[in-house]
């Protein structure tokens, strides 16, 4: 058997690896093609982020420890998968306010495909009654670092895994462990997201988590479509409304374009599996998530299409819950209790299409979870899904 694994960063231990490179003649096996490497990026708002490059010979894609385990960019071939955000990153957590009044410091930090919003909260600020931030938007742990990383490679089957241990804790507090491993293989276009969320208290601890999956030129264009079995669709704010009969398509840049969110109930196969599509106006390129409603039930798309420079981005999301408000989804019963050292598992795999066939097979994966029904498609904001 030929695998190996490497420790990149155990805090309990010391040890810290500046930078790796390993491949094909450092493990052995029949597997070819793929490359790892790990680096400390320096100079400007990324000083001191770790980076874990993973190339497997078709996709290759950086992680980010220092961020939560989250995904900054991937491509696939002359591909590029993510956007374009005015945040010249990836940030490091230091360097991002999460503390500040308006409580939108996270926008600070913004610039990844893929990062996790939660653990304790998820949604916009919330305030106490005398007006002192309770949750800042979209919680911590995308600013929070790993202190436990692990690479190994199986040379044979060509499995490629780096794990990722992070800690939400505070005295006092709630005490959330994250452990995330990425999975890829050799020649594949595809990467595995397997989360553990583990409440490490001896009291219960409440739990929200939605993975904000970014998207921006050019896969992002005018005419740009997403495919996704929707049993239903409420538009978030009055602002969503206005836009709701064209909730599955995008336009192009427009300057001053203020966000519309759109929430929605999937439909899934007999296993609970669900896909969703993201699609250029073309139909040569897109992307696919792969998740389970048993776990993830719900579904978001944030559409902020507005200058480029500015940031002409579309967010696909499983999570939880909603991106409301942290009491309103309490109210709603949508924030999950964990009982002491209780596990929750969540599961999730992005799929590129880099051609016209690819992304044709994707659609009528999903419209055979469709099965021709319609969805249905509120005109408002609407209870329980958003505030009325």
């Amino acid at each position: 058997m030929h695998a190996k694994s490497w420790t990149l960063v155990d805090v309990g231990r010391d040890v810290f690896v500046d930078s790796l490179c390993v491949g094909p003649t450092d493990v052995g096996g029949t597997a070819t093609r793929y490359q790892v490497k790990k680096s400390t990026l320096r100079g400007g708002l990324r000083d001191g982020v770790d980076a874990v490059e993973i190339d497997n010979g078709r996709l290759r894609f950086v992680v980010l420890p220092t961020r939560g385990m989250g995904i900054w960019k991937a491509w696939c071939g002359d591909l590029e998968i993510g956007w374009r955000s005015p945040v010249q990153g990836p940030v490091h957590p230091k360097f991002v306010p999460l503390a500040e009044p308006t409580g939108l410091g996270w926008l600070a930090g913004f610039d990844e495909l893929l990062c996790r919003c939660g653990l304790e909260s998820n949604g916009g600020p919330v305030y106490d009654e005398q007006g002192r931030l309770q949750y800042a938007l979209h919680g911590r742990i995308a600013n929070t670092t790993a202190h436990r990383v692990e690479l190994s490679i199986d040379g044979d089957s060509g499995e490629i895994a780096l794990k990722g241990v992070i800690d939400e804790a505070r005295l006092y507090h709630q005490k959330l462990q994250l452990a995330s491993t990425v999975r890829t293989r050799v020649g594949e276009s595809v990467l595995r997201i397997s989360d553990e969320v583990v409440n490490l208290s001896a009291e219960e601890a409440q739990l929200e988590l939605l993975y904000h999956i970014n998207f921006g030129q050019p896969l992002l264009d005018a005419g740009s479509k997403v495919v996704l079995p929707a049993a239903r669709v409420i538009p978030q704010t009055p602002r969503a409304a206005d836009g709701i009969s064209a909730w599955d398509t995008y336009e192009r840049e427009q300057r001053g374009f203020a966000e519309q969110v759109y929430l929605f109930e999937l439909l899934a196969d007999a296993a609970g599996e669900t896909q969703t599509l993201l699609r250029n106006a073309h139909g040569n390129y897109g992307v696919s998530l792969h998740f389970t409603t048993k776990t993830l039930p719900c579904f978001t798309i944030w559409k902020s299409t507005q200058a480029a420079s500015d940031g002409y981005v579309t967010g696909l999301e499983p999570g939880i819950n909603y991106p409301n408000l942290r009491p309103f989804e309490s109210e709603q019963g949508r924030v999950a209790r964990l009982a002491p050292g209780e596990k929750r598992v969540f599961e999730l795999r992005l799929e590129v299409h880099v051609d016209a066939e690819a992304v044709a097979v994707a659609e009528t994966k999903i419209n055979q979870i469709l099965q021709g029904r319609e969805p249905k498609v509120h005109d408002l904001p609407t209870l329980p899904w958003a505030p009325a």
